[in-house]
């Protein structure tokens, strides 16, 4: 199995399993639960339930470990994520007009 990086969404810190991550799995650094929603991949702020998995169980502490079956590690260094705004670190977070470009030129006649 390859190896998988974690991220830990408390400190940033990223641990590396052999395979599976564990329900048991804490990060070395700050201790926090690592098979958690604030890691996984499918977690989102914006989304119902915040999860973008449409079918998975819904879960109420994102920072404690769970047994979701669609847990997906986010891989490398997530950062602190409860802290950051939806979109944060994405290209259009660093293009404060991106959108309304993007509008322009949607609708601009030709």
């Amino acid at each position: 199995m390859p190896d998988v990086p974690v991220g830990c969404a408390t400190c940033g810190a990223v641990a590396v399993f052999d395979g599976v991550v564990g329900r048991g799995a804490r990060c070395q650094s700050c201790g926090a639960d690592l098979r958690c929603c604030n890691n996984c991949r499918f977690y989102d702020a914006s989304a119902y339930n915040e999860c973008g998995e449409p079918v998975a169980e819904r879960v109420v502490e994102k920072d404690r470990a769970n047994f979701c079956d669609y847990f997906s590690p986010s891989g490398g260094a997530a950062g602190p994520r409860a802290s950051r705004p939806a979109g944060a670190g994405s290209a259009s977070a660093s293009a404060p007009h991106a959108p309304a470009d993007a509008l322009e030129s949607l609708f601009r006649k030709r």
